[in-house]
């Protein structure tokens, strides 16, 4: 079966193929006989109800600084199309909640992975809140006085910025650190979007898992294990990759969210998992397929296309 492939992504010329997921995504589906077409979400156009979007169809190969290779710029209908990877990165902000709705209108007579209107009604840090026994204590607030609250009952904590990525922003605050009321007036000045607090889990100096899933089935994982000193395990701000087995209570973990996952339409999901507890679930754009692919030979991309082969045969 060939699919043809849109891929609404940041521009493809400025990837890191060493390490992004979205290029993997591509070069699997090219490589089992998909046709892949590239546009960013700024394109995206609706009238009269159908939704296009201007971009260039592309081939991509594995070699740095030679990694793809772009037709003309050309307007398409998204409707023609039988799969969109909507893989831009966040922020989750209001031109990504608006893309969302762009993409509801095609999905699913096209398949758009993941699921849109789930996209936007499950944001990474507020949907993992479905599952509190899974969580660590947790708060999600604008009220100084909850947080100070929350911190005499918990001690040492976590503070996060709701809406951001890659272990952006994200703070330890022991139990006598007179620093937290200042960082919640630059969170505030920052923007209106609460904050989190969440309780410190000493296991994360041990690492912080990414379990990758399809289709609310877990494929594998991989740990990230901070710097030393460090609590941000991120690879993005320094964290190191490294293999793991899945445990007894990942798996329980994911047998828990992964039904709801699979009937949200949220095919390629990102968890992370300290110790014993879910912290994130990832829909937006998953990363660590590909250090997973080369610690354990774990091909999370080849799975996923699998899954939407025969999504696509059954439509």
């Amino acid at each position: 079966m060939s699919l043809k492939v849109a891929v609404q992504m940041d521009p493809i010329e400025g990837i890191n193929i060493e390490g992004d997921t979205t290029f993997l995504m591509m070069e699997t589906a090219q490589a089992r006989g998909h046709s892949l077409f590239v546009y960013l979400t700024e394109s995206l156009a609706m009238e009269d109800g159908r939704v296009f979007a201007r971009g260039r169809d592309v081939t991509v190969k594995r070699v740095k600084g030679d990694h793809v290779k772009a037709g003309p710029v050309r307007q398409v209908e998204l409707a023609g199309f039988d799969v969109v990877l909507m893989r831009q990165d966040p922020p989750f902000d209001m031109r990504y909640i608006d893309a969302t709705f762009f993409l509801e209108a095609i999905h699913p007579a096209t398949l758009v992975v993941n699921n849109p209107s789930e996209v936007r009604s499950a944001p990474e840090k507020l949907f993992v809140t479905k599952f509190p026994d899974l969580q660590p204590p947790t708060l999600i607030t604008w009220d100084r006085e909850a947080i100070r609250d929350f911190r005499a009952r918990h001690g040492d904590v976590v503070l996060k910025p709701l809406n951001g990525r890659g272990g952006s922003g994200v703070t330890r605050h022991l139990v006598d650190d007179p620093n937290m009321s200042a960082l919640l007036e630059i969170h505030a000045e920052l923007g209106p979007e609460p904050v989190i607090v969440q309780k410190f889990l000493p296991s994360v100096t041990k690492g912080d898992k990414r379990i990758l899933l399809i289709d609310g089935e877990p494929v594998g994982a991989i740990n990230r294990v901070p710097e030393k000193g460090q609590i941000r395990s991120n690879m993005a701000v320094g964290g190191t990759p490294e293999p793991i087995e899945l445990s007894a209570r990942d798996r329980e973990i994911c047998a828990r969210i992964g039904p709801e996952l699979k009937a949200r339409g949220l095919i390629f999901v990102g968890i992370d998992v300290i110790g014993d507890h879910l912290t994130e679930i990832n829909v937006t754009s998953p990363t660590g397929a590909v250090a997973l692919k080369r610690f354990t030979g774990i091909d999370a991309s080849e799975v996923m296309w699998q899954r939407i082969e025969a999504l696509r045969a059954g439509a």
